[in-house]
């Protein structure tokens, strides 16, 4: 290497090399490039979390996290399933066969366990929540000697337990509702609930659904926030049809519709306007029922953030059959679109993607997301895993993102189906949360202009709707 000087003083020194160093120079910065590039990259991307490693998914559908809750398919712990989910602030509440799990989602791409409560074990365990208070469905007659929270449990109960959950670490049971068909001291059991909060009056009504065609309607309970523990049972609303679960849209729409058996059943709560359609959270009024051609197990309701259109899914087989084949029924992959003021059938879709026959498949728990520019349901479908559909228009909606996963293995049949896969998914603030039945909980980001400016909410009952909002339809 050579520096020059100019006139005398040291000028910033211009190199010069010669042919051999160049050529040193040039195997130095390749050697320094490989080492470069061996090195992980600051802030590049995780690997996809191991619980979706048989997934397959569309490009525009990103896994971000997970927390496991693993449920065996046969042995000590088997049917023990994880089912639905709510949130509140950055806490997901995850029901299960047992109790419930507690987790912190603020990071979505680490979910953290808080607490797996395990002491509450009557069957399916749906779960609301509102502020420090957690709402647990209690689906079947408690045997002899069940308990929750370790306190006896009456035989034969059926209802709600009602938790203070203000410190995660440590949950507590503060009260209990049996539901019961007015006079009848038979319960129905609470199958799904869903929550109508009145925090205005001090009160947070449950719509409770026993699904059982021997209690057609919806249980009404009403508890008063300044002492949950004296919470009761009001009344049962007819409707003709059992009610597997109930969707609620407050704001300025205030409808109520239950789904079940043959088709669904729509109520007006707002006792603002003029009979016959009036109503009130204690007292909905009836404005139609309608039956669906080929459907018998009626299963999820909810609606457009304008209230507009109701999303009506239906569960053939119960859920635990594979109905999603390319040789199954048309109806039986079918989702299904209404105006919901009239019950006129709107539009209609059939699941895209067969699934194989040792694979539990059905449309199940699903959501709209909270956008003022289209309709886009986010929609959970057992082995058939999730999937996002735009129905902007209901007569030609489409699937524009999915995550399959591989069908699981019964370990001693290959021929049998393992009840697993997708129970509920669910839109919540800019990220998909997926309650998988056997793996625990599933964390997505989907990149698609479809929710682009969609709303962020301080908490979620996903079959509560407690606003309602104009949707501009773009194209």
């Amino acid at each position: 290497m050579t520096v020059r000087w100019f006139c005398g003083r040291k000028r910033r020194p211009e190199i010069s090399y010669k042919p051999s160093e160049v050529a040193m120079r040039k195997r130095l910065i390749t050697m320094l490039a490989a080492v470069v590039l061996a090195l992980p990259l600051i802030g590049a991307a995780e690997p996809p979390p191991e619980a979706v490693s048989t997934f397959t998914y569309t490009k525009n559908m990103h896994p971000m996290g997970f927390t496991a809750r693993a449920v065996p398919p046969v042995g000590e712990g088997a049917g023990r399933f994880n089912s639905d989910l709510a949130f509140w602030g950055r806490t997901a509440y995850q029901g299960n066969y047992n109790g419930f799990r507690i987790i912190d989602i603020s990071e979505p791409d680490n979910p953290v366990q808080l607490i797996n409560y395990d002491q509450c074990r009557g069957d399916q365990g749906d779960v609301l929540v509102w502020n420090n208070l957690l709402i647990r469905s209690w689906n079947s007659p408690a045997p002899a000697g069940a308990t929750c929270d370790g306190q006896p449990v009456e035989q034969g109960f059926e209802g709600l337990h009602i938790f203070d959950v203000s410190n995660p670490a440590d949950p507590g049971l503060i009260g209990s509702v049996r539901m019961a068909a007015d006079t009848t001291p038979a319960g129905c059991g609470s199958h799904t609930a869903t929550l109508v909060p009145d925090a205005a009056r001090g009160n947070l009504y449950v719509y409770n659904s026993g699904s059982s065609g021997n209690c057609p309607g919806i249980d009404i309970v009403k508890i008063p926030l300044n002492d949950p523990s004296a919470a009761t049972f009001l009344r049962r609303e007819p409707s003709g049809r059992s009610c597997h679960d109930t969707g609620v849209i407050l704001g300025k729409v205030n409808l109520v519709a239950c789904a079940g058996g043959n088709g669904f059943t729509v109520w007006s709560i707002d006792p603002s306007i003029d009979a016959p359609a009036a109503g009130s959270l204690e007292d909905p009024t009836q404005l139609y029922s309608r039956s669906v051609p080929g459907v018998t197990i009626g299963h999820s309701a909810a609606f457009t953030w304008d209230g507009q259109v109701l999303v009506f899914g239906h569960e053939p087989g119960g859920g635990s059959q594979a109905r999603c084949q390319a040789t199954s029924g048309v109806t039986d992959r079918t989702l299904f679109f209404f105006a919901a003021r009239t019950g006129e059938p709107v539009g209609s879709f059939v699941h895209p993607r067969p699934q194989t026959s040792t694979e539990n498949c059905t449309w199940h728990n699903y959501n709209v997301v909270p956008s003022g520019k289209r309709y886009v349901l986010v929609s959970a479908g057992y082995q058939s895993g999730t999937s996002v559909l735009d129905f902007t228009d209901p007569a030609n909606a489409r699937e524009i993102a999915f995550a399959d996963p591989a069908p699981l293995v019964h370990p001693t049949n290959p021929n049998g189906i393992v009840l697993g896969g997708d129970w509920s998914t669910y839109w919540y603030n800019g990220r998909i949360y997926e309650s998988d039945i056997t793996r625990g909980l599933i964390t997505w980001k989907l990149s698609d202009r479809a929710v682009a400016g969609a709303k962020r909410f301080g908490h979620l009952n996903p079959q509560t709707q407690e606003t309602s909002f104009s949707v501009r339809v773009t194209p």
